[in-house]
């Protein structure tokens, strides 16, 4: 049925322009959403008609397996493209294969569109080498075209290609509409069934519709997809249905030989299924006419059949394993179906290997889970190396708690299994994620017995990186002095042995070290470990060193060069995979918007942080807790709660102390005496710890609000504005604030002032940031002063317009539809460059609008723009 393709004319179109932009050497890429069954094959399959006739079209698969093959849709390209793609695909490595595959579509005056279908499933390697690409397509003769369905999740791993594709120079995004009720009724006019009845069901979903109507019932309608695929099946002879009920057991499309081996009779017997519009049949290969109908065909089945198909499936993969290259993820994908144990022994290890050296860690989490279902198939040697490999990955992804456990029975068979340097390497790599997961008693007992087992194996390599790792606990401690000494070990057994991953690895933690003990070296020793960790490839050092670096900047007020440096990081994390890693610096990046009064931006970035590992998911909880309270959102005194508990149970001063200080503020913004005495109370027990061991910011935050609440604590000696504040010099720490941008604090400041002027001043930041408690407070303030007149607070609001933007941002936006720039906003309106630059971001997020045309554009259509902007 042609129904599928009705109302799409405007579509193609875009395609063909995105054609001939490539054709003329100017790279594209399009991304069709949609949700499934909307129509987006049927758009990817009438590409051919809009390309040029030197153009060719290159098509992959995603398919939804239990673990997606890996590089699987570019895998697809085999038979289409040259050697050098191949051979990269052969050998798994991701890197090559995105060197290849720009080569491959660098053919000058030959427009090449390639299209991965339902890249939702794709695996890491696959997205990785998509990333590549996008950065790339701009210069290309060729178009991307990327499928996917709209109900990924804010978390999927495609959400951060989808984010950096949006960026590029030429981009387009196809949502093919459902059908109308015009569409519908001439798609049942040759028909006896009521249109009206059948949009109602359908909601206009093109493959829902296409299924209704061709089970040809006008008086018994199928109710779901489901009965309308039985429907079709249920006019097929036995041996077709048979067929079709072995394919479906495959995700994915059905290459010719595979075809062959399973279905007696190969493709003629697949003529009925094709001729009732369920299978799609070519020379080369067969698919189901929709994914829909694969799945409900499959969901019909008992069993016991499902296990033979899969069998079936399952023997014809292990027959041509070696002369067809198969994919060792399909056969596993299959063996577990039909809990083939034999078969998940053999191949689910190389699988779970595979994963590992292509980088696609959370395929290589779900080898690793699949196959130590199955552990005792394996003598101890094998299993622990399962283990130790599947351990490492589930702390690459951030899943600390399976983490945890595998390396705790790695532990287990090492000592079991009596080799010393083995087990010295498995102790130090249990030391490292039981901190991760949260348990620092594990941590510290298992790195000290790993110092022990190699000094006495006498192995160096692993001596080093042990003593680093001891280095590295104490430092997360707050116990500088120490970290230095047992560092500076490994640091010299680093250069002598010319290891660079456990000179990253010392440097991080001997530079972290030496800047929290206030020495001029200390940025230096991280900025050297940053460099070799890049220069080595050693990912996960150079995440870690972008860490330490930024939240010093950020401590230290730094806010525009740890935003710089937090960006370099979040793509190396991305394009690595380092999930861990990824969102912890995702929770950075909302310390710094919170830091300078974007509290919408501050929340969304921090969220990331939220299923994580106790030492991601404790800053999250206070950003997210602080920002909500700052606004007088009651929904936030949960959140903080609980980060004070987490911290306090984490025994780290640079946890608790920011945990503590957003507590105390908290309770100080309530406006009552005795719930700031209450939260005082319960702090100042951790104070000393703070006090001796939290970088000096921390301390001197916390210091500030524990002497405000009435106790008389030591202050650091810092320079820095809470110690300022502290000690009553307002003014400086006024200063400092305003030239780091930071709104909140700034006006935290000028409130100590005995100047009106000061305080209206301050009144009027926090109207312009939505810091309402605050605002509250410094009205009174200003009424203690005398001040007859008391500046009005912000009016209901901000979401009396239709975007929700603040009155703040509306002003800023009328002037920035006028032309002005930042600095002469900044200007008109009396505010730092830095506050306008967070006005401007919030309202380009607000208004989905990627430029300042386009966010003047979209003001203009809201009417926000009526009130002329002289």
């Amino acid at each position: 049925m042609g129904g599928s393709v009705l109302e799409r004319e405007s579509e193609l179109a875009e395609l063909a322009v995105a054609a001939r932009e490539a054709q003329a050497g100017q790279g594209s890429i399009v991304l069709i959403e949609g949700e499934a069954g909307i129509g987006k094959s049927v758009l990817v399959n009438a590409i051919r008609s809009a390309l040029p006739a030197e153009g060719r079209l290159l098509l992959g698969w995603c398919d939804d397996l239990a673990t997606p093959r890996v590089l699987g849709p570019l895998r697809d390209l085999r038979e289409q493209v040259g050697r050098a793609l191949a051979d990269a695909l052969d050998a798994g490595d991701r890197g090559r294969v995105g060197e290849a595959l720009r080569s491959e579509l660098d053919w000058p005056g030959h427009a090449t569109v390639l299209v991965v279908e339902d890249v939702h499933w794709a695996d890491e390697a696959t997205l990785d080498v998509l990333r590549y690409l996008v950065r790339r397509m701009e210069s290309l003769p060729a178009v991307l075209v990327l499928t996917y369905r709209d109900e990924i999740g804010s978390d999927h791993p495609l959400r951060p290609l989808l984010g950096l594709a949006s960026r590029a120079a030429r981009v387009r995004r196809l949502r093919p509409a459902r059908l109308s009720r015009d569409a519908v009724r001439r798609l049942c006019s040759s028909s006896s069934m009521d249109p009206e009845a059948v949009y109602a069901m359908t909601s206009g979903n093109p493959f829902l519709v296409a299924e209704v109507v061709a089970s040809g019932d006008p008086n018994e309608v199928p109710p779901s997809i489901a009965a309308a695929a039985s429907a079709r099946l249920s006019t097929l002879d036995d041996t077709t249905r048979g067929a079709v009920e072995v394919l479906s057991v495959v995700p994915s499309a059905v290459e010719r030989w595979l075809v062959d081996a399973v279905v007696p009779g190969g493709l003629s017997t697949l003529g009925p299924a094709e001729e009732r519009g369920v299978l799609h049949v070519s020379p080369t290969r067969v698919s189901f006419r929709h994914e829909l109908t694969r799945r409900a065909v499959v969901d019909s089945l008992s069993a016991a059949r499902r296990v033979a198909c899969n069998q079936a499936v399952l023997a014809a993969l292990l027959a041509q394993r070696e002369s067809r290259g198969v994919d060792v993820s399909r056969i596993v994908h299959h063996a577990a179906e039909v809990g083939d144990e034999a078969a998940i022994a053999e191949y689910g290890p190389v699988a779970q290997r595979e994963a590992v050296a292509a980088g696609s860690h959370r395929e290589a989490v779900a080898h690793g889970r699949l196959v130590l279902a199955h552990r005792s198939a394996f003598p101890p040697s094998e299993l622990v190396e399962i283990l130790e490999r599947h351990a490492v990955e589930c702390y690459t992804v951030g899943l600390g708690e399976q983490a945890m456990v595998a390396q705790r029975d790695a532990v287990a068979l090492r000592r079991a299994l009596g080799d010393p340097v083995a087990l010295g390497v498995a102790l130090r790599w249990l030391s490292r994620i039981a901190w991760w997961a949260g348990d620092r008693d594990v941590a510290e007992s298992s790195g000290a017995e790993a110092v022990e087992v190699l000094g006495a194996a006498g192995h160096d390599p692993g001596l080093g990186l042990a003593l680093s790792n001891q280095s590295q606990l104490l430092v997360l401690a707050g116990r500088c002095a120490e970290a230095l000494e047992v560092g500076e070990r490994a640091v010299a057994m680093a250069r002598a042995l010319g290891d660079a991953g456990l000179l990253s690895h010392a440097l991080n933690n001997v530079g972290l070290a030496a800047w929290g003990l206030g020495r001029a070296d200390g940025r230096a020793r991280l900025e050297e470990s940053l460099r070799v960790a890049l220069d080595a490839g050693e990912t996960e050092h150079a995440c870690r060193a972008y860490t330490n670096i930024t939240w010093q900047l950020i401590g230290e007020l730094q806010l525009d060069e740890a935003s710089r440096l937090l960006e370099e990081a979040i793509e190396l994390a991305d394009d690595a995979e380092f999930v861990g890693f990824l969102r912890y610096l995702h929770v950075a990046v909302g310390i710094v918007h919170l830091a300078r009064g974007a509290w919408d931006e501050a929340e969304r970035e921090a969220a990331w942080g939220l299923d994580a590992s106790p030492h991601t998911r404790t800053p999250a909880l206070y950003v997210i807790g602080r920002t909500r309270a700052r606004r007088g959102d009651p929904a936030g005194d949960p959140l903080i709660e609980e980060a004070f508990v987490t911290a306090a149970r984490l025994r780290e001063a640079n946890r608790v102390g920011p945990a503590a200080a957003v507590l105390l503020e908290a309770a100080w913004l309530r406006g009552t005496p005795s719930a700031l005495a209450a939260a005082a109370e319960r702090v100042r027990p951790w104070y000393d710890e703070v006090f001796r061991h939290a970088i000096r910011p921390v301390a001197a935050e916390v210091g500030y609000w524990l002497r405000l609440a009435g106790h008389d604590v030591p202050m650091v000696e810092a320079d820095h504005p809470y110690a300022h504040l502290a000690a009553g010099r307002w003014r400086q720490a006024a200063a400092a604030w305003a030239r780091a941008g930071c709104p909140f604090e700034q006006s935290l400041a000028l409130a100590a002032s005995d100047s009106a002027d000061d305080v209206v001043a301050a009144v009027s930041l926090v109207d312009t940031i939505g810091a309402t408690p605050l605002g509250r407070i410094l009205r009174e303030r200003l009424r203690r002063l005398g001040v007859a007149r008391v500046p009005r607070g912000p009016t209901t609001s901000t979401r009396e317009n239709p975007a929700g933007l603040t009155n703040r941002q509306v002003e800023v936006l009328r002037l920035l539809a006028a032309g002005l720039t930042n600095a002469e906003i900044a200007a008109r309106l009396v505010l730092s460059v830095r506050t306008v630059d967070t006005h401007v971001a919030a309202i380009l997020d607000k208004l989905d609008a990627s430029t300042r045309r386009d966010a003047a554009r979209r003001a203009a259509e809201l009417g926000l723009l009526t009130p002329a902007s002289g």
